[in-house]
């Protein structure tokens, strides 16, 4: 049984309003079912249900919204399906669709109640993020590993619905990885055998995401790295493994803030040749012609929009459409940089993704990227065969046509 503060128990009977008690029953409805003792204050959600799936979503949203309902702590919105600040770019919706009608709606709705209009699936590229201890409701898998892992702060899985209903009552099961003793490594990869030059481009940390996601269950610990990761790097690696095995927590020895001892753990030894083989994995197809670039998933941030104009000042007119997905905070930091793509013809995407929106020609069989989780979700969604490869690969076969 879950115990509830008095405040708790008058939030569930409806003190502090009707939206309140329709969130606090399902957040406790949870909470049972998890077996959790207690509820757990959180200072910060991220909620991932403003991406349209379906009429259920506009309808929960709507029942909140009608009830009066104000998140209680600060919100931020993942990807919705709609680029609003740059509608013309969707192919197959027409402006006056039921589909965008209520992918517009809901987006909408979850602004009603608060949230800020981020929609991104990078917060913690944003100006305030979560300290380290700092417990979040953060949905999102590639937010939910970087939090849990590179900031320390604490998050468990949170999918759409509970996500917002957490915010609105600022409270979450405290089960799952909000405990210190489900925070603990359980197996190890031991990456010695790794040369540091593998991991020379983000694209590295990508494949020993998928290494690590496809390999191991639980919490795994990487050691024997003497590679240096980046921000960027941690980024694709967590949203990499989260893809590809659902991992919510990593640790790396010397890196992440709760690596902790691993004497006694299961080791999995990685090798040049595994790494290799992991590599081919998100190739979906050898020897085709590009019929598209897409980068940005997650998010591009500040320092890779300065890599990618570093490559593309001086060029125009790729051979294929060029797409680079990022968050509204981001294009205004990164202006001049992000202007440079611009003007090189590529096309710069806001508050959705390529491979959750129809963005992307639906003639295109093969498209290019150098992230793991559009290689990992890209053929499922949109139907096409992947080519993954360095950021400079994808932009010498943007704009000299060859793929490899």
């Amino acid at each position: 049984m879950t115990t509830l503060t008095a405040d708790e128990q008058a939030m569930l009977a409806g003190d502090a309003g009707p939206a309140v008690a329709f969130a606090m029953r399902i957040v406790h409805r949870l909470a049972e079912g998890l077996g959790a003792p207690r509820l757990q204050e959180i200072t910060a959600a991220h909620v991932d249900g403003c991406l349209y799936n379906g009429q259920v979503n506009l309808d929960f949203a709507t029942r909140l919204v009608d009830l009066g309902a104000r998140v209680a702590v600060p919100t931020t919105l993942n990807v919705g399906s709609l680029d609003l600040l740059h509608p013309e770019i969707h192919r197959g919706l027409a402006r006056d669709t039921d589909t965008t009608t209520n992918a517009r709606a809901l987006m909408a709705a979850y602004r009603t109640m608060g949230c800020a209009p981020t929609w991104t699936c990078a917060p913690y590229q944003l100006a305030r993020r979560p300290e380290f201890g700092e417990h979040v409701a953060f949905a999102e898998s590639n937010a939910i590993a970087f939090v849990n892992s590179v900031l320390g702060a604490r998050t468990d899985r949170y999918g759409d619905f509970i996500d917002i209903c957490a915010a609105i009552t600022a409270r979450v099961p405290y089960a799952g990885l909000h405990r210190d003793e489900a925070r603990r490594a359980t197996v190890v990869l031991d990456c010695r055998e790794l040369p540091p030059e593998l991991f020379d481009d983000t694209s590295g940390w990508a494949v020993l995401g998928y290494l690590t996601g496809s390999r191991t269950t639980g919490v795994p610990a990487l050691t024997g790295l003497t590679a240096v990761p980046t921000e960027d790097d941690l980024k694709a690696f967590a949203a990499t493994a989260a893809s590809a095995g659902g991992v919510a927590l990593f640790h790396i020895a010397g890196v992440t803030p709760e690596a902790t001892e691993v004497r006694g753990l299961p080791v999995i030894t990685v090798s040049p040749t595994d790494f290799g083989g992991a590599r081919r994995a998100l190739t979906t197809v050898e020897d085709a012609p590009v019929d598209a670039v897409s980068v940005g998933t997650p998010h591009f941030s500040a320092s890779e929009f300065a890599a990618l104009a570093a490559l593309v000042r001086g060029r125009s007119d790729p051979k294929v459409p060029f797409y680079v997905s990022t968050s509204r905070a981001v294009l205004d930091q990164a202006a001049d940089d992000a202007s440079a793509c611009a003007a090189a013809g590529i096309t710069l995407i806001t508050d959705t993704c390529t491979y959750v929106s129809s963005i992307v020609d639906p003639k295109a069989r093969v498209v290019m990227t150098n992230s793991g989780k559009w290689a990992w979700y890209a053929p499922v969604n949109l139907g096409v065969d992947v080519v993954f490869g360095t950021l400079a690969e994808c932009v010498r076969t943007a704009y000299e046509g060859q793929p490899r």
